[in-house]
């Protein structure tokens, strides 16, 4: 192994106990999409007490940032970045049994994936390289971008239309495994799809225009109580979800895999006295393998939302969340981090300590503890073209994309890999057994099974930076490939311009964690105990 690759990783080793920590931190904020506060500045003190120089609030968001460091007047620039939004509802501790983390809601934001891992992992590897830099004087730049709001592909199509990765060489994405194949390996050809995501938003304005009775006019209130109430936006909102499931069939022909999903953002702004709902908000998140499909999908959710407000004495307008494209390839990438990976070698889940944990909650659901309770897989490498094989047996032929993720932006500014590195997952004792979610996400939590992951990322990620930076032909030949594909470069014939056109939608009522003068809580408040 090069001495470069060898000091990177090295400080991986010396500094696992400040990974494991800092990942820790980062878990138990649980904060979600767009409202990712104390996670932000986590990274950013973090990033400058490295000695990064670190712009916040990137790009208009006030929980981005967007961080450089660099040595030397030459050399690439390699981009990355963390994110560290939650989901709502997916409050687990860090503990073997299911419980939220302390003095909050069940319904309290939480990591799934864990993107809590992701962000450290790569900061983790980010790190290493800087290390490897400074000790071989290696020239060049890292920029470490922060990128709230993945769950709502929020962040990054808003930094590529605003220039943050046109001065990119190259780019790191990196996700903890969530679906065989890819585990332990590099994206090869399918790439993650396109992604729109629209809020759709109801006001019932003018109730008091909806009917007119005899002898209303001689009231002293626009709407007497004995009136017929205007239907408003609650009513809306109902018939905008109902039709839109009902023509679920009718917006794209059968035969590729897709999917479409829905949440109230808002609902009421009134009691339950002879009042309309005056406003209410509905959003959906659509991954499908093309733009053109996106498109097709709002044309009929527009006029879905026209016919819904038309009922219900309504107007309403479309917001966008996210416009993300579908991902590009880059084999050259996806070999020299590969062959990485091969260096360090998968993680190990399977040790005393990690197990004990894994048999505590088997033990905590009712179930016989295995003597190896975590699943081969995410403890074996697989190479890329055979995860392609793999992944291909699902999906028709025509289909080039599939599910999404909005690290695809990153693939149309600079050749760009995508890294799976094996999570902690439990084998089933049974065919047919599913753990419950509380299960996974505590996994990604406690830090006897999630840090092996961790460390296995950025170490992975430290010695392909180092590659990039010290090896010309390795860049210029992933360079070729990717102009090859985008007709050019920036600019070119195939290259796909980013689709954002919308100032980021960060006012909305997105669930987040509030103080009031009962103190620090969701806004979900906590419940009193059930019965």
């Amino acid at each position: 192994m090069l001495p470069t690759k060898k000091t990177a990783i090295g400080w991986v080793d010396a500094h696992s106990g400040d990974l494991s920590d800092w990942h820790q931190t980062i878990f138990d904020h649980g904060e979600t999409a767009w409202r990712e506060y104390r996670s932000c500045a986590w990274y950013v003190a973090r990033l400058r007490a490295e000695g990064f120089d670190v712009e916040e609030g990137s790009a208009g968001m006030p929980t981005a940032f967007c961080a450089t460091w660099t040595q030397g007047s030459g050399g690439p620039t390699i981009g990355g970045y963390a994110e560290y939004d939650g989901v709502p509802g997916n409050c687990q501790a860090a503990t073997t049994a299911e419980e939220p983390r302390p003095g909050l809601s069940p319904h309290a934001g939480g990591h799934t994936d864990p993107h809590s891992a992701l962000g450290i992992g790569a900061l983790g590897g980010f790190l290493a390289a800087k290390a490897s830099m400074e000790s071989h004087g290696i020239q060049g730049t890292l920029k470490f971008i922060g990128e709230p709001a993945e769950k709502q592909r929020g962040s990054k199509p808003i930094h590529a239309a605003r220039g943050y990765y046109d001065e990119l060489d190259a780019a790191i994405s990196f996700h903890p495994y969530y679906m065989l194949p890819l585990c332990n390996t590099t994206r090869w050809n399918t790439h993650c799809a396109a992604a729109y995501v629209v809020m759709y938003t109801f006001e019932c304005a003018s109730p008091e225009t909806w009917l007119a009775m005899s002898g209303e006019a001689d009231s002293p209130i626009a709407a007497a109580h004995a009136s017929a109430r205007a239907p408003g936006a609650n009513d809306a909102l109902v018939q905008m979800y109902l039709s839109s499931k009902l023509l679920r069939e009718h917006m794209i022909s059968p035969g590729c895999a897709w999917s479409m999903n829905e949440t109230i953002t808002l609902a009421g702004q009134a009691t339950a006295d002879n009042l309309p709902a005056q406003i209410a908000q509905i959003h959906y998140i659509m991954r499908v393998p093309t733009i053109e499909m996106a498109e097709r999908i709002v044309g009929v959710l527009d006029r879905n939302a026209a016919a819904a407000a038309e009922m219900s004495h309504c107007g309403w307008r479309r917001d966008w969340i996210s416009k993300s494209r579908p991902g590009l390839p880059n084999h050259v990438m996806a070999e020299a981090t590969y062959a990485n990976l091969k260096i360090v070698g998968a993680p190990r889940f399977n040790t005393p300590a990690a197990v004990a944990k894994a048999q505590e909650i088997q033990r905590n659901l009712g179930l016989e503890p295995m003597a190896e309770p975590f699943s081969r897989e995410i403890e074996q490498l697989i190479d890329p073209q055979e995860a392609e094989r793999e992944l291909r047996k699902q999906l028709p032929e025509w289909q080039q994309n599939f599910t999404s993720d909005d690290y695809t932006e990153y693939c149309w500014h600079a050749p760009t890999v995508r890294l799976y590195v094996g999570r902690p997952t439990l084998a089933a004792p049974h065919k047919g057994y599913k753990y419950p979610a509380w299960a996974m996400n505590a996994l990604g939590g406690i830090r006897e099974t999630i840090d092996p992951m961790i460390f296995c990322a950025s170490k992975t990620i430290g010695a392909t930076i180092v590659d990039l930076l010290t090896d010309t032909a390795l860049l210029e030949s992933a360079r070729r490939e990717f102009e090859a594909r985008t007709g050019g470069g920036i600019g070119g014939s195939e290259w796909l311009p980013p689709l954002c056109d919308y100032d980021p939608p960060i006012h909305f009522r997105w669930p987040e964690y509030v103080t009031t003068q009962r103190g620090f809580e969701w806004w979900i408040p906590t419940g009193p105990p059930s019965p």
